[in-house]
């Protein structure tokens, strides 16, 4: 990492933060958190608001989870790649998904994610992830396939997953944040 692991004794934050994030992650500090801990607002924050993207939001984890893996493939944040990719897999997706999303991300997913091992609407989320995360406008040829596809509500909220974890990826990449060992 680019900059020194936050520490209690280097930068001390209230203790109900520092749960509240130990809590979300299970009991131990992951290497984003090591980083986000150097300012409090921004650490309060991102714990409330990813929180939110990862776990509160009713649309498919899998293809917010797939629309995450597009951004961390296209930003080159392996970090965030290591940690969704799996994520993913849970929700229900399969490594033969993955395994064409890699291969997708090589060609042009901008203008079509077509491979064998993907559906229609898994085609369709990576096609929109590279457009928002590599134009940040988005064809009206994409938009309306997925209105077709999902309701307001979905779309607003695959939408955010995208946008966030763009936000997400970038923060990784400039601080050089690396996976846990």
């Amino acid at each position: 990492m680019r900059i020194p692991d936050w520490t209690p004794e280097a930068h001390p934050q209230p203790k109900e933060l520092v749960d509240a994030i130990l809590a979300r992650r299970g009991g131990s500090l992951i290497n984003l958190d090591k980083a986000l801990l150097w300012s409090e607002p921004l650490a309060r924050g991102w714990n409330v608001y990813l929180k939110a993207v990862r776990s509160e939001m009713p649309t498919s984890r899998k293809l917010r989870e797939l629309g995450i893996c597009t951004v961390a493939l296209l930003t080159g944040a392996a970090y965030e790649y290591h940690h969704h990719a799996p994520d993913f897999l849970t929700a229900g997706g399969t490594q033969a998904e993955l395994d064409a999303l890699n291969r997708v991300v090589q060609a042009n997913p901008r203008a079509s994610a077509a491979d064998t091992a993907l559906g229609a609407i898994e085609s369709l989320v990576i096609q929109y992830a590279a457009q928002m995360t590599l134009d940040v406008k988005v064809s009206d040829e994409v938009f309306n396939a997925l209105r077709d596809h999902f309701d307001t509500t979905q779309l607003v909220e695959l939408t955010s997953a995208i946008a966030t974890y763009n936000m997400v990826a970038r923060f990784l990449v400039a601080l050089g944040v690396s996976p846990e060992v």
